[in-house]
């Protein structure tokens, strides 16, 4: 056996025997970028303390990481796709892998952010690259059964990362969080050389790199006035990007409306399957991330669990997607992605209604059935609309497909943070001011509690300190008047330090339930709107053919609904498509 995979996918005349394993290589790699994410949530109070992070550092800590990885997706995508897809996924783990062990070397803000961009960049190589080489590897009859597997991995990330991080950080630094990165991707990166076959597009084709840069500028643009306008107000900065974006995109459809040969042929959205499943995905994603964000600070700020408690007591939310993701392989062939995903989405959004229930008596039960309702609906929705998404996709541009995908997902995560992190910020920092009304509190100690809940605790710690402090003094006294003068005032401000924590605690519970009124809101009308837009099991759509290439290849319905034909017709139909669009390319 060779030890680094040679033959092309491309020129198999029968499926690749050690495809199984290939995707298990492939599930790894977006296991890491994922948790590169949600790993960080637990990791930056440790980060916060040793660097001296403003609460606008830590933010851009976290979203350094996502500009890069959601604006040059697209781009690096369509490139893979023409001269190698492992190559992109090969190239994108060193570069993953670089930043991280940079970021655990750094000991600054402007060096964590840095390497957190560098790993983005990475990210967004390998990201598509998971996708197109899944794929291209597995014949139709069974991509449906692998996009599950790969939609599953990625909800194991999101619970993993608080996880492992936890873990690690009972133990060791923030910085160990990063290097955990870098073994996992060494695996990866030899399992890609040994197990994943080489994959690239069979027509070689000039890329679009006109329209692949405009759609760098207008989703970086837009990424970027989604972080800083919600969080630090909508100054030049957030309306300049705005107006960068509106251009761009719009400069972005005329060009590619008018080229022969688009980086992103924007005519597919005409196609109701594909536009939904993209709205879908975003939706879907916005109410994730934007739970995740105020839940994992609930479990650890109000109800007090450490980093690596608060990892195990996300894991029903992994469990439940993993049976969701069971469920889907089941009953999409059966009922169609237009139930199976509506269900989904009516799922997510009923576990957000149940989190409107939150308050300041809630315990950690109140949460399981919430996360288990949100894993089982992840499971169930993203699984189809991932498949009907890369079936839109002619095997040329998979790597397209796959980044188109994976911005939508990485959108709506963006917009859940920014959205429903605004509305919480909100919501806690006005009841706070009101629950503390009439309290001797300074202006100056209120203003710093009011920006997160972790800083509404520390002040809280602070004023119990000073008891401490104070009832010190009053053991000491030289007399019983000064002692009883000085035990008076430390009861006093003891009393004061259990007021504010019970004030920040029960802000924050108010916060949560109504952020999640809003998010359930979103997402229960995002559910009416996908549920119009997908067409139902076997209803025609008009332009679905002309959505899909201009060359006039078409992917099959059966790439989304395999039951609508049989294994064999189905890799006839694409045998005859793939011949058909090189025919016509040729031409």
């Amino acid at each position: 056996m060779r030890l680094v995979m040679k033959d092309p996918v491309e020129g198999m005349d029968r499926p690749y025997a050690r495809r199984w394993w290939a995707l298990i290589v492939l599930c790894l790699s977006l296991l890491i970028i994922v948790m590169a994410n949600t790993a960080l949530t637990v990791a930056a109070p440790d980060m916060t303390k040793d660097l001296g992070l403003t609460s606008a550092d830590l933010q851009w800590v976290i979203d350094g990481y996502t500009v890069p990885y959601a604006a040059l997706m697209l781009l690096l995508g369509a490139i893979g796709d023409k001269y190698s897809r492992r190559g992109a996924l090969v190239l994108g783990l060193v570069v993953f892998g670089g930043g991280a062990v940079a970021g655990s070397l750094v000991d600054s803000s402007t060096g964590v952010i840095a390497a957190r961009a560098v790993m983005g960049v990475g990210a967004a190589m390998i990201m598509p690259a998971t996708l197109s080489l899944l794929a291209a590897t597995f014949p139709r009859a069974e991509r449906a059964k692998a996009i599950v597997l790969w939609t599953a991995t990625a909800g194991l990330a999101i619970a993993a990362g608080p996880l492992v991080a936890g873990a690690l950080l009972r133990d060791h630094g923030w910085s160990s969080t990063f290097l955990i990165n870098v073994p996992v991707a060494a695996v990866a990166l030899v399992g890609a050389l040994v197990l994943v076959p080489p994959s690239k597009a069979a027509h070689q084709h000039r890329i679009d790199y006109v329209g692949g840069l405009l759609s760098v500028v207008w989703v970086g643009a837009l990424v970027y006035m989604i972080i800083e306008g919600p969080h630090f107000g909508w100054g030049a900065k957030a309306i300049g990007a705005a107006v960068v974006a509106g251009v761009a995109q719009v400069a972005f459809v005329v060009w590619e409306l008018r080229h022969p040969r688009p980086v992103l042929d924007v005519r597919r959205f005409t196609d109701r399957r594909f536009s939904g499943s993209n709205l879908a995905v975003a939706l879907f994603f916005l109410a994730v991330f934007g739970a995740f964000y105020y839940l994992t600070q609930h479990l650890q700020f109000v109800l007090g669990y450490d980093a690596l408690a608060t990892g195990v007591r996300m894991l029903p939310l992994a469990g439940a997607v993993f049976v969701g993701s069971a469920l889907t392989g089941y009953l999409t062939p059966r009922v169609g992605m237009k139930i199976t995903v509506t269900a989904g989405m009516v799922g997510g959004t009923v576990a957000l209604a149940l989190l409107t229930r939150v308050d300041a008596t809630s315990s950690y039960g109140d949460f399981v059935l919430p996360l288990v309702i949100l894993g089982l609906a992840i499971g169930l929705a993203l699984s189809p609309c991932t498949d009907a998404i890369m079936g839109s996709f002619p095997e040329s541009e998979l790597g397209v497909g796959g980044a188109v995908n994976d911005t939508s997902l990485e959108l709506g995560g963006s917009l859940g943070i920014a959205i429903l992190g605004s509305v919480l910020a909100g919501s806690y920092s006005s009841q706070l001011a009101d629950d503390t009304a009439g309290s001797k509190l300074p202006a100056d100690a209120l203003s710093t509690a009011q920006d997160s809940v972790g800083a509404g605790y520390a002040v809280a710690q602070g004023i119990g300190d000073q008891a401490h402090k104070v009832a010190e003094k009053a053991a000491g006294a030289t007399s019983p008047e000064q002692a009883a003068q000085l035990k008076a005032q430390a009861e006093q401000l003891a009393g004061g330090a259990r007021q504010m924590a019970d004030a920040v605690g029960s802000a924050f519970s108010d916060a949560v339930a109504h952020t999640s009124v809003v998010g359930a809101v979103i997402l229960g009308v995002g559910t009416v709107l996908v549920a119009v837009l997908l067409p139902r099991r076997g209803e025609r759509v008009a332009g679905a053919d002309a959505a899909v290439e201009p060359s006039g290849a078409a992917e099959p319905d059966a790439a989304v609904e395999p039951d609508a034909a049989s294994e064999s017709d189905a890799e006839v139909a694409s045998d005859a498509r793939e011949k058909e669009s090189a025919t016509q390319s040729n031409a």
